[in-house]
């Protein structure tokens, strides 16, 4: 009920005073992978990124905004459920092998059911990498899968011929093309709404180098080029808006998850090769602001730019697998000068772009400091429709609406936000103070030097690159911050609203546990 009541207050307040929610706004959401927040252009990155550029000239650019998860799966996961992704079943890591069981609920309302009850259409095109229900064969055709890796053989097992369950259409979208997993993982082939385009005959993979970081073998489509995967998803991507944008009367919700600029590095002809004084690596970023521009022009043709917001983040921090010495040396920081990286649960790894274009409704060229986080989608997009009183109990659990602060309100909008790195460890922050509950990095390929305590505090206002520890001088803000994750951990949520249920104990280090009852099952 609080938070019934706040959200109807705040939807009234900017209704009056903004105009904010007087249309139903289209909503696109660009999500890149791995993309660290020093990397566009206007951000001090080596490689010129003008549709990003474009963004934050036209919109607004949150300076503190944060992923739930340092890598993939679990931010998609947090994105699209408004839910942080240890209260599902995944307490660490990614999906990876093709039959990996969905991770969705289709039971639950999530971002697209929601925004289907209140008149949306949605679609989804680019990387799902959230699992699917596939019919399974006995065992691999003759030959394949013998490489001994789980995923080669398990690619080899699903049956592609069959339709499969509980993908993005049975999970609140109306249509999708995409690929399953990550652009180096099997299955090598399209999908689209529920069944394959192709069925695999080949094993392809990558070779392993200063590009490639995993060669993953296994199930492929003769007819699959990872080099123009891109501009597949820009071409469906405009195709989408261009149908939905001529029903005046319904409008569209269109999540774009891209594949880049993660590994492998396989940019298209146009883009490879364009900064040969640094590495295919920047060919990869030049190509994923393009498709940016590619999804802002089709916008503007549509004649729909002054009803359309536009929002572009990462799912994490930048990848240091990628081996770029040359842009290294020529001062390029792709997680600006905060600590750590993809996988790690310092501030690298949760980092990202966070930019908004709202022709209209976002003041052009505004930087906000607010913290925000990519679960936050959920309430905010509610807030937008004046809906928020429509979300059930048990939906967007650690969601808070960023609305107001698209308005320019300074305020903070969330009491905490939760930290999970690859491997599990827990981090939470609350204003300029950040718990860590680990050793070290929490996983990942970080090169920086770990802690050698169990307990990490940082006050990242005297101390952006979390190096001194301040937990033996500060017990009672240690506490505080203890007190606040376990009761995270036991009300199911963290915005108002009645108990919800977790997926198992979120918490697995025993030894803290023990330290901190609070933790502990």
């Amino acid at each position: 009920m609080m938070r019934l009541i706040s959200g109807l207050a705040v939807a009234s307040v900017l209704l009056c005073s903004t105009g904010f929610g007087a249309e139903r706004p289209n909503i696109i959401l660009i999500l890149a992978d791995d993309m660290g927040p020093g990397e566009p252009s206007h951000m001090g990155g080596l490689v010129p990124t003008p549709a990003l550029d474009r963004m934050a000239k036209e919109g607004m650019r949150f300076s503190d905004a944060h992923t739930t998860s340092s890598v993939c799966t679990p931010t998609r996961y947090g994105i699209l459920t408004g839910r942080y992704n240890w209260r599902s079943r995944l307490k660490g890591g990614v999906l990876v092998n093709p039959s990996s069981q969905a991770l969705m609920d289709p039971k639950r309302v999530n971002l697209g059911t929601f925004l289907q009850q209140q008149g949306y259409h949605t679609g989804m095109v680019g990387k799902w990498h959230l699992g699917a229900d596939w019919q399974l064969l006995d065992k691999p055709p003759e030959g394949k899968g013998t490489t001994g890796k789980s995923y080669d053989k398990d690619s080899w097992r699903v049956d592609y011929s069959k339709p499969f369950k509980n993908g993005p259409v049975d999970v609140g979208f109306n249509e999708a093309f995409f690929i399953l997993s990550s652009l180096d993982m099997p299955p090598y082939l399209y999908l689209r709404n529920n069944k394959s385009l192709s069925i695999p005959t080949e094993t392809k993979g990558w070779k392993h180098n200063e590009y490639n970081d995993y060669k993953r073998l296994g199930a492929g489509a003769a007819d699959f080029d990872a080099h123009t995967v891109l501009a597949d998803f820009a071409r469906e991507s405009r195709d989408y808006i261009k149908r939905q944008a001529a029903d005046k009367e319904k409008p569209f919700f269109l999540y774009v998850p891209l594949t880049s600029p993660h590994t492998p590095c396989t940019p298209g002809k146009k883009f490879k090769g364009k900064f040969p004084q640094y590495s295919l690596y920047a060919d990869l970023v030049a190509e994923t602001d393009w498709v940016v521009e590619e999804i802002l022009a089709e916008v503007v043709a549509s004649g729909i730019d002054d009803n359309t917001m536009v929002i572009y983040t990462s799912d994490n921090g930048f990848a240091p697998y990628v081996k770029i010495p040359k842009m290294l040396e020529a001062g390029y920081k792709p997680n600006g000068d905060w600590r750590g990286s993809k996988a790690t649960i310092y501030e690298g790894g949760h980092r990202v772009p966070f930019l908004v274009r709202w022709p209209g409704k976002v003041k052009p060229g505004t930087v906000s400091d607010v913290t925000v986080c990519t679960t936050d989608f959920f309430a905010t997009f509610a807030e937008v429709l004046g809906t928020a009183d429509a979300i059930p109990d048990n939906a967007a659990e650690d969601s808070f609406s960023f609305l107001k602060s698209l308005n320019g309100s300074k305020d903070a909008i969330r009491p905490s936000t939760i930290h999970h790195s690859i491997s599990g460890t827990f981090a939470i922050r609350k204003g300029d103070w950040k718990l860590i509950l680990d050793k070290g990095a929490g996983g990942g390929w970080s090169k920086s030097k770990t802690s050698a305590k169990l307990v990490q505090l940082y006050n990242l206002a005297d101390d952006p690159g979390e190096t001194k520890n301040l937990e033996e001088s500060n017990p009672e803000k240690v506490q505080e911050l203890v007190k606040e994750l376990g009761q995270a951990f036991r009300n199911g949520r963290t915005t108002p609203g009645p108990k919800q249920s977790n997926e198992g104990w979120p918490f697995r280090h025993k030894s803290l546990a023990k330290q901190f009852p609070e933790l502990a099952e």
